[in-house]
C-alpha cells in the first residue's frame, strides 16, 4: 500500500489522473490465459501510448469467465510488468462477497493502487439503496486499499447520484465508473465535487466531460489502445490539449478520429464485443487471442469486413 485508509481520496486526486484502459485478456486456443501476449501488450500500452493506468480483469477482460486464482494471477502481471510506471485498479466484482473480499485483500497485498466493485445484481428488490450502500461500507471496513464504484445496467438497476453521492462519504472511495445517461453522472458530479473521481467508459463523451466538467480521469474502456498506435496518438494529443484548456484544437484533432470510431462501431457485432476488440488489436499489432465460453468468436466474414474497415479508417501504424 502506498497510502494509508485515511489518505486514499488525497491519493487518488493526486495519482488517478489521465488516460486509464480497461484491458482485454488474450486466451489461448486452449483457453488458458496468454502471460505472454498481456505482459507484451501492457508494454506497448504504457511504453509507446502512454497509458496512465490500467483496468484489470473487468467485464472487457472475461473476468465472469476467469476462476478465483486466475483472477489473481491476472492481478499479479499488471502489477509486475507495470512496475508502477502505470497506475492499477483491479476489478474484485464477482456476485459472491466472500469472493469480492478474497480478491480485494489480493490485490492490496499485491501491489495495486486501486480497486473497482460493481453493484451487485439484486433480485426481486425495488428499492436497492440500503443494500448497496451496506455492500460498498462492509467492503470499505474489511480493506484499506482504495475503492471505486461501478454501476451498469447489467446489474438490472442503477445507482441513484445520491446514492453514489452517500457512498462517496466512506472514507476509502475514491472514484466511480458510473455507466449510465448523461445527466445522472453531471448531476452526480456536481453533488460530490472533487471528493472522488466521477468518470464513465465513453470516449465519445470523455472530451466534452473534460472541458464542461473538467474531469480528470477517463476510466475506462478499450479506446485508448484500439485508437491509437505507436505513431498515431491522438486521443493523448486531445487529451493534453485539452487539459491545457486548448479545446478548439482539442475538438479538431477529436473529430480527426472519426473514422476510426467509425470503423469499430459498423462492423462489431452486438453480441460479439471482446472478439472484435481482440481482432482489432491483431491489426494494431497488439496480441489479441481467443475468448472464452459462453463469449463468441468472429466469423471470416466478420473478420474479413473488419480488416477492411481498418484499412481504410486512416490510423497510422
Amino acid at each position: 500500500m502506498k497510502y494509508a485508509k485515511n489518505e486514499a481520496k488525497e491519493h487518488a486526486r493526486a495519482h488517478m489522473r489521465g488516460i486509464w484502459a480497461a484491458a482485454l485478456n488474450p486466451f489461448l486456443p486452449d483457453g488458458a490465459l496468454d502471460e505472454a501476449g498481456l505482459r507484451r501488450n501492457i508494454r506497448h500500452w504504457i511504453d509507446d501510448l502512454d497509458i496512465k493506468g490500467l483496468f484489470i480483469a473487468g467485464k472487457q477482460g472475461e473476468f465472469f469467465s476467469m476462476s478465483v486464482p486466475e483472477r489473481k494471477r491476472n492481478f499479479e502481471i499488471a502489477v509486475d510488468e507495470c512496475g508502477g510506471r502505470a497506475g492499477t485498479i483491479m476489478s474484485v466484482s464477482d456476485q459472491n462477497f466472500d469472493t469480492v473480499l478474497e480478491l480485494a485483500r489480493h490485490a492490496q497485498d499485491c501491489g495495486a493502487d486501486y480497486i473497482v466493485v460493481h453493484a451487485p445484481v439484486l433480485h426481486f428488490v425495488s428499492d436497492p439503496d440500503e443494500i448497496v450502500f451496506n455492500y460498498y461500507k462492509a467492503i470499505c471496513d474489511a480493506v484499506d486499499i482504495g475503492i471505486a464504484m461501478w454501476s451498469h445496467p447489467d446489474s438490472g438497476y442503477l445507482m441513484s447520484p445520491e446514492l453514489c453521492a452517500r457512498i462517496s462519504d466512506l472514507p476509502n472511495i475514491v472514484a466511480i465508473k458510473y455507466s449510465v445517461p448523461r445527466e445522472m453522472y453531471v448531476r452526480l458530479t456536481h453533488m460530490v465535487g472533487d471528493k472522488i473521481h466521477v468518470s464513465t467508459a465513453s470516449e465519445v463523451e470523455w472530451l466534452d466531460n473534460i472541458e464542461e466538467l473538467n474531469w480528470r480521469l477517463y476510466l475506462c474502456s478499450s479506446p485508448p489502445y484500439q485508437l491509437q498506435t505507436a505513431s498515431d496518438r491522438r486521443m493523448d494529443e486531445y487529451t493534453r490539449l485539452a487539459f491545457d484548456g486548448k479545446f478548439e484544437e482539442a475538438r479538431r484533432v477529436s473529430r480527426s478520429l472519426d473514422p476510426v470510431r467509425e470503423a469499430i462501431r459498423s462492423t462489431k457485432p452486438a453480441d460479439k464485443p471482446q472478439a472484435h476488440g481482440k481482432y482489432w488489436q491483431e491489426l494494431l499489432g497488439q496480441t489479441g487471442g481467443s475468448v472464452r465460453f459462453p463469449m463468441l468468436e468472429l466469423t471470416n466474414e466478420e473478420k474479413t469486413a473488419t480488416r477492411e474497415a481498418f484499412e481504410a479508417c486512416g490510423l497510422k501504424l
